[in-house]
C-alpha cells in the first residue's frame, strides 16, 4: 500500500494542531464522519468547512497528495482497513443496522463516482466505442468476466461487433487482429494482472486503441488510452468487492447511453426491434407462447 494512505486518519489528528485554521476545519469535518467525507464534492465539502476550495486543496497537500482525488483513495484505503467483516460492520451490529451500514457505505461509494467521473473522459471513450469496427473487452477473475461479457453483450445489441474474452490466449489473439479501426476495453479493478497487461500493450502495439475501466495509477491504467477511474473503498473480505461490482455496472450503464447517442436513431430503432421480435418469440414477458402452442397437443395424448 502507498505509504501516503498508511493510517490517515491517524495522521489527521496528530498534525491538525499545526496547521492554519481553515485548514483546521477541513480536517474536523473529515474526521467526524470520514464516510460522509469521502462521497462529498470539493465544493461540498469547502461549505461545510466554511472555507474556499483553495482551502481543501492546499489541506491535502499538507499530507502530501497531488489533489483531492489521491487524498480520497487514501481515506479510502484507510476506511477499508476497519473492520474484517465489512469496513462499516462490526461483529455485535444487528441485522438492522447490518442493513444501514452496508447499503449507506455503498450509497456514499456511488456518490462519490458521481464526482470522480470526468464526462469528457467518459464522451472520448464512447466516442472511440462508437467508431471502432470491432470492440473486444478483456477481463481477468469472475467479477470482470461478469462485467466485460455485460458489456459485450449491450454493445452486441447495439449493433456493433463486440466480443468478450477471458482466456489469455484469446485475448492475444484477439490483439493481434483488432489492428488501428479496433478497441480492446481492459475491466480490471485491480489493474495488474500479468497476461491481461500483455494483451492490452500488444493490442495497442497493433494500432488498436485502448480503453481501461480500472483503478487510478494502475499498471493498466498507465498503458491505456483512455482511462475510466473506478476509485472505491477497498472490501474487507474480497479482493473485488460489492462496492466496484457495483459502481463497474454505472461506468458500463453510462457509456452505453453515450454510445447510443452517438450512433442515433439507427441504433434505437435496433432496440425497438429486438424488443418487438423477443416479445413475438415469448421471450421477455410474463407467459411463453410455447405453452399455448404445445398445450392442445399435449392434452390430446394423455386424453
Amino acid at each position: 500500500m502507498n505509504a501516503l494512505a498508511s493510517s490517515l486518519l491517524k495522521r489527521l489528528k496528530i498534525k491538525a494542531s499545526a496547521l492554519p485554521r481553515a485548514q483546521q476545519q477541513v480536517i474536523a469535518v473529515i474526521l467526524k464522519d470520514p464516510e460522509q467525507a469521502l462521497s462529498m464534492s470539493v465544493d461540498a465539502l469547502a461549505a461545510q468547512a466554511q472555507v474556499s476550495m483553495p482551502t481543501i486543496m492546499r489541506t491535502t497537500r499538507q499530507f502530501g497528495f497531488e489533489g483531492v482525488r489521491e487524498f480520497k483513495l487514501a481515506l479510502a484505503q484507510d476506511l477499508g482497513r476497519t473492520s474484517s467483516v465489512h469496513r462499516a460492520v462490526s461483529l455485535d451490529d444487528d441485522c438492522a443496522e447490518i442493513i444501514q451500514k452496508i447499503l449507506g457505505s455503498t450509497a456514499a461509494s456511488i456518490s462519490a463516482l458521481q464526482h470522480q467521473l470526468n464526462p469528457q473522459t467518459l464522451n472520448e471513450a464512447a466516442e472511440l466505442i462508437s467508431n471502432a469496427l470491432r470492440i473486444d473487452c478483456y477481463s481477468v477473475g469472475t467479477t470482470s468476466a461478469f462485467m466485460a461479457d455485460d458489456l459485450q453483450g449491450r454493445l452486441f445489441r447495439l449493433g456493433k461487433a463486440a466480443h468478450a474474452f477471458h482466456d489469455a490466449h484469446k485475448q492475444l489473439i484477439s490483439a493481434a487482429s483488432l489492428g488501428s479501426q479496433g478497441v480492446a476495453v481492459a475491466i480490471s479493478h485491480v489493474g495488474r494482472m500479468p497476461f491481461l497487461l500483455e494483451s492490452v500493450t500488444f493490442a495497442k502495439s497493433q494500432g488498436a486503441k485502448v480503453i481501461a475501466i480500472t483503478q487510478p495509477h494502475t499498471p493498466l491504467a498507465e498503458i491505456a488510452d483512455v482511462v475510466i477511474d473506478v476509485m472505491v473503498p477497498p472490501d474487507a473480505v474480497m479482493r473485488v468487492g460489492t462496492d466496484a461490482y457495483i459502481a463497474h455496472l454505472l461506468v458500463i450503464e453510462l457509456l452505453m447511453i453515450l454510445v447510443l447517442q452517438k450512433l442515433g436513431p439507427n441504433a434505437i430503432q435496433l432496440q425497438t426491434q429486438y424488443r418487438e421480435i423477443l416479445q413475438q418469440h415469448g421471450q421477455d414477458v410474463d407467459q411463453h407462447p410455447w405453452i399455448h402452442w404445445a398445450w392442445p397437443n399435449m392434452k390430446k395424448e394423455t386424453s
